[in-house]
């Protein structure tokens, strides 16, 4: 009785412990921000971010505090920025080190239309299901 104890306190264990790894990936919602605002145009499956190829300002990562009436970014997050070519679809790391910001000018400098700006994030903490911004 003994061995069939030990043994399953060790399943329930590691059974446990997966299960505390699990819950910690993509657990904190993120979202591209330009300046203040939101980049999305609604934090859903269907949402998209698209960006004019003359904008300004500052180009962040952030965590997300989402209620039905306001959407606002809490924290500043250090990610990479690659650029997928609309053409090739081949991905270019535009970024080789972690930034928390960036004039979205320097990005959109190596730009064409129709291109998608790319948002990496370093941890699998935070989920950024919008992570591509199509430029028009």
């Amino acid at each position: 009785m003994r061995k069939i104890t030990g043994f399953m306190v060790a399943i329930a264990s590691t059974i446990f412990s997966a299960g505390c790894l699990a819950q910690h990936s993509f657990s904190t919602c993120s979202a591209a921000f330009l300046n203040s605002k939101m980049m999305v145009d609604t934090y859903t499956d269907a949402g998209q971010c698209r960006l004019l190829s003359t904008a300004t300002g500052e180009l962040t990562l952030q965590t997300v505090s989402l209620s039905p009436t306001e959407s606002k970014g809490i924290e500043k997050l250090p990610f990479h920025v690659a650029i997928r070519h609309k053409e090739t679809k081949t991905l270019m790391l535009v970024t080789k080190q972690e930034i928390t910001h960036i004039e979205v000018q320097k990005v959109l400098a190596k730009c064409q239309k129709g291109d998608r700006i790319v948002l990496l994030t370093l941890d699998d903490e935070y989920a950024l299901p919008h992570n591509e911004i199509l430029v028009q």
